[in-house]
């Protein structure tokens, strides 16, 4: 029986699973946003996340145990530098995961997995789409007014278009 065993061993052995999800953590760290399978992915969150909480502590020993997973000198920089200061202020949560659908291959479930703060397409869409139960009228409102200079261009440019064909 397997009670309280909920490790994911990733059909592999200890050894290749350890360097498979260091290797993963060096390419999400020094890439920002890798492309994996979705099992892979909630290993790899549990693998990196506790790294990047080390990272906040920049001393010596936090540096020694961050390398010792990684064996990486430029992902342990660039973790202590340039991630650390941006999840300061953040109490956990670093990484999010984004399903894509499956591989055509064998079906696996593909997914993204990024470092929440370095992706900037997310980090503007909650601050323009701020929304509340009673503002639907203003809501209302405005969105006619944005609306309608879209609806022009394509009929200017299907009005430039047409003379060129003749």
């Amino acid at each position: 029986m397997r009670h309280n065993k909920k490790f994911n061993h990733l059909g592999r052995t200890a050894s290749h699973r350890n360097a498979m999800l260091a290797n993963m953590a060096i390419s999400l760290i020094m890439h920002k946003r890798i492309t994996t399978t979705l099992a892979k992915a909630k290993a790899l969150k549990k693998y990196v996340e506790p790294l990047i909480t080390r990272s906040k502590d920049d001393t010596t020993n936090s540096r020694r145990v961050v390398f010792s997973y990684l064996q990486n000198k430029f992902a342990v920089t660039e973790l202590f530098k340039v991630i650390s200061e941006k999840v300061a202020n953040r109490p956990g949560g670093y990484t999010r995961i984004i399903k894509l659908g499956t591989r055509q291959g064998d079906a696996a479930e593909m997914c993204f997995i990024e470092l929440v703060d370095f992706d900037e397409n997310m980090a503007k869409a909650p601050k323009a789409a701020k929304k509340t139960r009673r503002s639907r009228k203003a809501a209302t409102a405005e969105a006619p007014a944005a609306e309608a200079p879209v609806a022009e261009a394509p009929a200017a440019e299907a009005a430039t278009e047409e003379p060129k064909a003749e």
